[in-house]
């Protein structure tokens, strides 16, 4: 395993947020010099070193009975998808705070699309210390009533 530094550039968190404490497995970096992402739900990168990395394919808006769940509300979508991998995270024996990478995939994505999309990731994230994340449009996905989904990366300590 690779020497694991902080960055100077690093922010601090916010008063009692994990973030760039000198105890924890996990950094978000935010540099002044790019905008500030973490409003609209992302870090610019996350640093992270543990004992285990969980690394979940893509999730959708099935329910566990293989049930689509939210119809054609991309918003629902991406709530349930969003449910899915903290069940996942949580059976794993890590929370969400432990995921660092996100994926994200929008059937016929366009900028009007977005805040649905974000407000999900809000809301499956409060604090402010969020995952790097990728947003990718794509034409369509495994099952023709998908409006989206998420493949995540956590590293559990």
């Amino acid at each position: 395993m690779g020497v694991f530094r902080r960055l100077s550039w690093c922010q601090p968190a916010a008063a009692g947020s994990p973030g760039c404490s000198e105890n924890m497995s996990k950094e978000y970096l935010n540099p002044p010099s790019v905008f500030c992402s973490q409003d609209i739900g992302f870090s610019q990168a996350v640093g992270a070193r543990g004992s285990r990395t969980l690394y979940l394919s893509g999730q959708t808006a099935w329910d566990a009975n293989r049930q689509p769940v939210g119809g054609a509300d991309l918003a629902s979508q991406a709530r349930q998808a969003f449910r899915n991998i903290r069940a996942i995270v949580e059976a794993g024996g890590g929370t969400m705070a432990d995921v660092v990478s996100l994926r994200i995939y929008s059937v016929d994505y366009a900028p009007e699309k977005a805040g649905a999309v974000t407000s999900a990731v809000l809301e499956a994230f409060r604090s402010p210390d969020k995952p790097a994340t990728t947003w990718i449009g794509v034409a369509a996905l495994a099952d023709p009533g998908f409006l989206i989904e998420i493949e995540a990366t956590a590293v559990l300590d």
